[in-house]
């Protein structure tokens, strides 16, 4: 399934636009974002396309946009996230952005693939780390990085703050959060994340998070029972 979003800015007579699209892939309903401005410089993130049909699925659509995949961007490397890291890497020529603490989790998947008869995953390696302050430019577009560990040790979140949304990963969600049941996860370390990082935008910017629908930082904050 693929879904478009589409943010419009006005500012000094120009309009300015980010392009999110979202693809559902694998068992696991991950959503990979393809972010794309009027340049048509775009960026991966978190490309959890398992099946070859996946992977043709998401490259047809680069292809029809007519996009220049300029880097990929992990939110954090839990198996469902990377799934097509190796094969955005290898058909588009581009580093792979992750946070050094996410070493160990991804060093992990191949096993926990086999451990889960998972077949399919191609094992990947980073070739940049991203940290809290980081900026990723693409096109006339950025993305600032926030550092949100919890539901992983080096989980980060893209925000872009001229068209007020976040690319979430999977901290929090649409009446939820993410799971503090996997090695390496805080629960308390999850939450204070959301507080100081979430909850500190305005009540309007949009949440696109790595499974589910959208949210908005309003909704959360007054009815998500996590939080309340």
């Amino acid at each position: 399934m693929v879904t478009e979003y589409f943010i419009n800015l006005a500012a000094d007579l120009s309009i300015y636009m980010i392009q999110i699209h979202s693809f559902v892939f694998s068992p696991f309903a991950e959503n990979t974002y393809i972010l794309f401005d009027e340049t048509k410089e775009a960026v991966a993130i978190d490309p959890g396309c398992l099946m070859q049909s996946e992977k043709e699925t998401l490259a047809h659509f680069i292809e029809e946009k007519g996009l220049k995949v300029t880097a990929l961007l992990q939110t954090h490397a839990h198996l469902d996230h990377v799934f097509g890291s190796a094969f955005i890497k290898r058909k588009y020529g581009v580093k792979m952005y992750m946070h050094k603490n996410e070493l160990p989790v991804l060093a992990s998947v191949e096993n926990r693939c086999k451990l889960w008869g998972i077949k399919g995953y191609e094992p990947v390696e980073a070739d940049e780390f991203i940290d809290e302050g980081d900026v990723i430019k693409f096109g006339n577009s950025s993305l600032d990085i926030v550092f949100v560990p919890g539901h992983a040790p080096g989980h980060v979140a893209f925000i872009n703050h001229p068209q007020r949304f976040v690319i979430g990963g999977d901290v929090l969600f649409r009446g939820s959060i993410g799971r503090t049941d996997f090695p390496l996860c805080d629960h308390d370390t999850l939450i204070r994340s959301i507080e100081t990082k979430f909850l500190t935008l305005e009540d309007d910017y949009q949440v696109y998070a790595g499974h589910m629908d959208p949210t908005t930082i309003g909704r959360e904050r007054h009815s998500n029972p996590f939080l309340n």
